[in-house]
C-alpha cells in the first residue's frame, strides 16, 4: 500500500514547551486512520506541521511520496480540511460559502458548478442552498464545514473533531459520509474523543500525548496489546456470597460485583476467563441465563497506556 502520509522525527516547540517530540506517523492510501489523544497531546499541532501551517524545528514531511512545503500548492490540492470550528462565511449562503473555498482549488466556472452541486448533495444541504449560515442548526452547519472542505474532490481529508456537539442524526449523516468518501478512494485523517465513532470508522489508530506515539495498531491489536481484558457479564438472579468470593479468587479476574441480579467481572487479558467463572457458578450450583462478554474499549487501552482518560 502506498504512504500518502509519511511524518518522520517532527520535533515542534513553543518557546520550553516541546509540542511534538520526535513524532512519526505513516498513513496508507485509502485508510481511515484515527489519531487519538487528549486536549493539549499534539494532534492538532501535528495536524497542522503537515498540512506546513506550522513551522517546525526538525523532521520530514512527506505526502504522496513528494516532500512537503508550504510553497507545494500542487500538493495541497490535493487536501482538503474540514477544521474543529466551523469555519464558513456568514454574509454568504450555503452555496456562496462552498463556492468560495471550492474556487480556491479549482478556477474553471462550469466544473465549479458540477463539484459543488455535488458536495451540498452529498451532505444533504440541497434545501437550504439559499441560507446564512445564521440560520442553520449545528447539525446543519457541521454538514456545511465538511462540504466546504471536501467540494474539490481531494485526496486526502483532515477532519478534526466534525461530530463535536451535534445531534444524533447529524453525527450519523457525517459518519455515512466519511465512509462513502472512503469507498469512493480519499484517504482519511480523523480525530475524535468520541471513541465509538473510532471504533466504527477506523482501520488504524495511533493514540498519542505529550506530542509522542504511544501505540498504534487496528483497535483488535491495541485491545490484545494491555492487560485489561474482557469484561463478562452473567444473568444469575441470586448469588450467594460464597460464590462471589471463589469467582474473586480466580487468578485473572481483577474484580466482581452483583448488579440487578447479574454478575459482572473484569479480567486481566489471556486465559479462559469465561470458562473459568461459569466452572465456579456450576460447581456452586448457581443457575445462569444469558452472558455477554465485551472486549476492552478503546478508552480501557488509552488509560492504562497513558495513565488518563482519553476526555482530559
Amino acid at each position: 500500500m502506498p504512504e500518502v502520509v509519511s511524518v518522520r522525527n517532527l520535533v515542534k516547540r513553543y518557546g520550553d514547551l516541546l509540542a511534538l517530540d520526535h513524532f512519526s506517523l505513516s498513513i496508507g492510501a485509502g485508510e481511515i486512520f484515527g489519531l487519538l489523544g487528549p486536549n493539549g497531546s499534539g494532534k492538532t499541532t501535528a495536524i497542522n506541521c503537515i498540512l506546513q501551517l506550522l513551522t517546525f524545528d526538525k523532521g520530514d514531511i512527506r505526502l504522496f511520496g513528494e516532500p512537503m512545503s508550504a510553497t507545494r500548492y500542487d500538493l495541497k490540492r490535493r487536501i482538503g480540511v474540514v477544521p474543529q470550528q466551523v469555519a464558513v462565511f456568514n454574509e454568504l449562503t450555503v452555496r456562496e460559502n462552498v463556492d468560495y473555498f471550492c474556487s480556491l482549488y479549482v478556477a474553471d466556472k462550469n466544473r465549479r458548478r458540477q463539484l459543488v452541486d455535488q458536495a451540498i448533495s452529498f451532505v444533504s444541504l440541497e434545501d437550504y442552498v439559499r441560507f446564512r449560515p445564521k440560520k442553520l442548526s449545528g447539525g446543519l452547519l457541521r454538514r456545511l464545514n465538511i462540504a466546504c472542505g471536501i467540494a474539490h474532490q481531494p485526496e486526502l481529508i483532515f477532519f478534526d473533531e466534525p461530530t463535536v456537539a451535534v445531534d444524533p442524526q447529524s453525527r450519523a449523516s457525517i459518519l455515512e459520509g466519511i465512509r462513502r468518501l472512503n469507498g469512493q478512494g480519499t484517504t482519511v485523517v480523523y480525530t475524535s474523543h468520541y471513541m465509538e465513532e473510532v471504533e466504527q470508522l477506523c482501520n488504524r489508530v495511533m493514540i498519542m500525548d505529550h506530542g509522542r506515539s504511544l501505540a498504534q495498531g487496528t483497535v483488535e491489536e491495541l485491545q490484545r496489546s494491555i492487560s485489561t481484558g474482557e469484561k463478562i457479564k452473567v444473568e444469575v438472579g441470586e448469588l450467594a456470597p460464597e460464590a462471589l468470593e471463589r469467582v474473586r479468587e480466580l487468578p485473572r479476574v481483577v474484580s466482581a460485583s452483583m448488579t440487578d441480579g447479574e454478575l459482572v467481572c473484569s479480567c486481566e487479558n489471556g486465559g479462559s476467563n469465561l470458562v473459568q467463572v461459569l466452572s465456579v457458578l456450576s460447581d456452586c450450583g448457581v443457575a445462569y441465563g444469558r452472558i455477554v462478554c465485551e472486549p476492552p474499549t478503546l478508552n480501557d487501552v488509552f488509560l492504562e497506556i497513558t495513565g488518563r482518560e482519553l476526555r482530559d
